[in-house]
């Protein structure tokens, strides 16, 4: 097991990244199996959103996929620490979530899935990531600390009630708040409207065309991700990036511009340890918006709800 401490602060749990660097790179890899499955299955929805995962009151769910004249979930029950597969009719499965080669998960899920009916081709290959280990064959990512994997999911419990609660102040086009396996984060983007130059590609392991489809119009994007600074990080970026975004003053302090990533920053600790957590991320998440809508010419107007609105 993986040596580590949690404090909660304010309903804030803390985990440092490097105390759990092993599950979490395990758990990624086991959710990228169960979203490719998503995605054999769901219809086709725009910037991919049919292949996301969401969060639930025990973990991370497909949602109910639809299949011939019924449907199927699976979730990852992060409490109890199984992998729930349930379909339609009443049947069920479970795979245990425990330390064990990601080649040996996705063998028993497949067999799962198969004896529950549902019959299912994935490309399976994890994208975004480098080297792309075929699932058969990675016996290197075995490691899985309950309490840590449970921690993260109370963590984005937490980033999905802000960033939530920021989506109702748009009435635009935008997405849901939703977990991306391909990066292993929690997003939420909001459109202007107008399309986008192609998008130039660059994600290791995933083809330029897909990036064009999740690019294709302008957008503000905002989320979580379990990595770049010792607690995670919440991050903002717009596509494409208008002149001055890097350079605009963002709030709160601790957030800032990186350039490698061409995006705005906020560790994790920053609004964890802050004295009114909610705010601090709302701060953050509304003044990158503002930052692309306004230096990216957005109708404002048209794309926000008025005071009556309450």
């Amino acid at each position: 097991m993986e040596g580590w401490a949690v404090r909660d602060e304010g309903g804030w749990p803390r985990l440092r990244v490097a105390d759990w660097t092993d599950t979490r790179d395990t758990l990624h890899m086991w959710t990228q199996i169960v979203g490719k499955i998503r995605m054999a299955h769901a219809p086709a929805v725009n910037h991919w959103w049919h292949v996301t995962l969401y969060l639930s009151a025990r973990g991370l769910t497909t949602s109910a996929v639809p299949y011939r004249d019924g449907a199927f979930e699976i979730e990852f029950d992060l409490l109890d620490h199984q992998l729930r597969l349930r379909t339609s009719d009443g049947r069920s499965r479970a795979v245990a979530l425990a330390p064990r080669p990601v080649a040996v998960f996705y063998r028993e899920t497949m067999d799962a899935l198969a004896g529950l009916g549902v019959q299912t081709r994935i490309h399976a290959v994890p994208n975004e990531v480098e080297p792309a280990v075929p699932f058969a064959e990675d016996e290197v990512h075995t490691a899985y600390d309950a309490a840590a994997a449970q921690v993260f999911w109370r963590q984005l419990l937490q980033a999905q009630r802000v960033i939530g609660r920021f989506r109702s102040g748009f009435l635009g086009k935008a997405s849901p708040v939703h977990y991306f396996w391909g990066a292993m984060d929690l997003a939420y983007t909001r459109f202007s409207g107008r399309p986008a130059p192609p998008h130039p590609g660059g994600a290791p392991n995933c083809p330029s065309w897909v990036m064009r489809e999740g690019y294709s119009h302008e957008l503000a994007s905002c989320g979580f991700w379990p990595g770049g600074g010792a607690e995670g990080t919440f991050y903002a970026y717009t596509y494409p990036e208008p002149a001055g975004y890097a350079e605009r003053r963002v709030r709160p302090p601790d957030a800032s511009y990186d350039p490698r990533l061409c995006e705005f920053l906020l560790p994790y600790e920053a609004v964890a340890g802050s004295a009114d957590p909610d705010a601090t991320l709302t701060d953050f998440l509304q003044s990158t918006y503002e930052a692309a809508a306004d230096l990216g010419g957005w109708d404002r107007q048209a794309l926000e709800p008025g005071p009556a609105a309450g």
